[in-house]
């Protein structure tokens, strides 16, 4: 900067050599100066001005304009947020794929406790009591009167009427936690498939809601993000279907005397199940504990479905026949040697019946020959069995989006040798869960494309790998369809829909090693139509007896056929599966199935 000085001697010493007068051209200066600062100082003042000038305008703007915009809307009533901690409570619909509802938020209300805010303790803990008989008086009362006692939890959710009731004690010390809850409108319905929820982290003015099993805690990260909130979470199954499948085998499971029962219902091209039935089942809304003691299968908890694994007898026929003919070491024509009993070191493999010295690999499949299906198995061995039945999943855990569904691992011979392959080749030694047979079913009898089960609605579909070729699917629907017609799953024959499917009788095994004389695990496996296959179906009974003939029957021909066909029957038209009509000659009548 540079400095004026206050006295300009430039000025100065020339006036001095006139005889002017030195100080008026100094106070000229300050004069100068002080006019020079005090115009800087009316710019600024200005500029300041104008600036607060434009914010005032722009501030009363939009007041006027917020003004204007409530005046035009409707009117509502102001709510306050009230702070939470952080905790979200918020958890999107699950629907079935019609997009009817399965599991929602209620809104409801907590009840808590402030001792120091109580007026009359005791006579508060008396009125709790009478509207919560599972609450107790005397200790109620203790808790209130608790020296140093702040705050109490009485009841995490209450009912519309529950809550009127507090309301009239007129304690002032009994305050609501507002907060939602889970609601499972149809109860049972679907139970396993949802799992249940219950709540977390909580304040007085929220709770979050936690998946504790099934679909809820499989996809609990999904529900609980709030970006999903309004978009609901739509399943494959559907819900009229998931009823009429559960009347049916609820009756079966009664009219067998069977201990418990599944069914699993898929569409045979994209492993989408439409129905997933476990019984004894359970009300998600009021989640049964989970047994300490006793045996796990025997709780309601049990996903006989998914947790279950089991040997599933002769069903795994079709597997075996399905390797061979894709290979082709045999055709359907082809004879086998089904002499007996087959003798392997100390072990005889015998039939439920004497078929002959021989049959066909198609009679094989039909009479359910064990001894045909062992020497058929023989022919390609141990290694590709393996190898064919990991193709079709059966090996590993299904993918299926139940957290129960990772845990339930197939039990596989430790040492497969020959003797292995024969016997799984007709249901012994090996065991999977029954959705691990109704995704293999479909992998084979779709046209030989794998599917993998899921209980997600699917909108775009990725064919999977091949397992069988389409003329060996083919094969095998022609023989599994000759298996109802002629074969031990007559009583699966449904007038109008074409039933194709297997039967499986396995000894149930000894939790010490062993198997039960008198107790079995019965199975059912098909599809229908057989000709244009949509769906295979799996119904699987424990410990079935039927009893109305002279003598008990346990076979799956007797107790889980008779139910697979009625669930068919059932649940074909809400499927939107129209009844066939057979052909008529030039010169007969035509017989409409009903």
């Amino acid at each position: 900067m540079i400095r004026t000085p206050l006295r300009p001697l430039a000025r100065i010493l020339p006036a001095r050599a006139r005889g002017d007068n030195p100080d008026a051209i100094e106070r000229e200066n300050l004069r100068l100066r002080l006019e020079a600062t005090r115009a800087r100082a009316r710019v600024m003042a200005e500029g300041r001005l104008l600036v607060l000038g434009v914010l005032f305008f722009t501030a009363f703007s939009v007041i006027g304009a917020r003004m204007g915009l409530m005046a035009a809307s409707q009117p509502a009533e102001p709510q306050s947020v009230a702070a939470t901690d952080g905790i979200s409570s918020q958890r999107a619909d699950i629907v079935d794929r019609r997009g009817r509802l399965l599991a929602t938020n209620l809104v409801t209300n907590a009840l808590y406790a402030q001792p120091p805010l109580m007026v009359d303790p005791a006579r508060a803990a008396r009125a709790l009591a009478a509207i919560f008989p599972d609450e107790n008086a005397e200790r109620l009362l203790a808790r209130f009167t608790q020296p140093g006692r702040k705050f109490i939890w009485i009841r995490k959710q209450l009912s519309p009427e529950q809550m009127q009731a507090v309301h009239e004690i007129g304690e002032p010390g009994l305050l609501f936690g507002p907060r939602e809850m889970r609601l499972y409108p149809n109860g049972k319905l679907a139970a396993h498939v949802l799992g249940g929820a219950r709540f977390g982290r909580e304040s007085v003015s929220a709770a979050e809601v936690l998946g504790v099993a099934g679909i809820e805690k499989a996809q609990d990260d999904r529900l609980r993000d709030p970006a999903h909130a309004d978009t609901p979470l739509r399943l494959s199954l559907d819900l009229s279907v998931q009823a009429a499948m559960r009347d049916v085998l609820s009756a079966g499971m009664g009219l067998m005397n069977a201990k418990g029962a599944t069914a699993v219902l898929m569409d045979i091209h994209t492993g989408e199940i439409v129905s997933l039935v476990s019984l004894p089942d359970f009300d998600p809304n009021n989640r049964p504990a989970v047994p300490t003691s006793g045996d796990a299968a025997d709780s309601p908890l049990f996903n006989r479905a998914v947790q279950g694994v089991y040997e599933l007898g002769s069903t795994f026929k079709v597997f075996a026949i399905a390797e061979a003919l894709d290979e082709g070491l045999v055709n359907p024509e082809t004879v086998i040697d089904t002499s007996g009993p087959l003798t392997w070191g100390r072990f005889r493999i015998r039939d439920f019946h004497n078929y002959g010295p021989q049959m066909t690999v198609t009679e094989v499949l039909v009479k359910s020959s064990n001894i045909g299906t062992a020497r058929v198995a023989l022919q390609f061995g141990a290694d590709r069995q393996r190898a064919f039945l990991d193709k079709l999943g059966l090996l590993t855990p299904t993918p299926l989006e139940l957290v129960e569904a990772g845990g339930a691992k197939p039990l596989l011979p430790g040492n497969w040798s020959e003797l292995s392959t024969m016997t799984i080749a007709y249901g012994h030694g090996m065991s999977v869960s029954p959705v691990h047979l109704a995704a293999a079913y479909a992998s084979v009898l779709n046209g030989g494309l794998r599917v993998e089960p899921t209980l997600i609605a699917r909108t775009d579909i990725t064919p999977g790998p091949r397992v069988v070729s389409e003329a060996t699917s083919a094969r095998m629907r022609t023989m599994l369809r000759a298996v109802v017609t002629r074969g031990t799953a007559s009583f699966a024959e449904v007038p109008g829909y074409a039933v194709a499917g297997k039967t499986g009788t396995a000894d149930k095994p000894k939790p010490g090693g062993g198997y039960y004389d008198a107790k079995v695990i019965a199975t059912f496996a098909g599809i229908f139509p057989a000709h244009d296959p949509e769906y295979a179906i799996v119904v699987t009974l424990d410990e079935p007896v039927e009893s109305a003939g002279s003598e008990p029957r346990r076979t799956a021909g007797w107790t889980a056929v008779p139910v697979a066909a009625e669930a068919i029957r059932r649940v074909a038209p809400l499927l939107g599966l129209r009844p066939e009509i057979e052909t008529a000659s030039p010169f007969a009548v035509t017989a409409v199935r009903n």
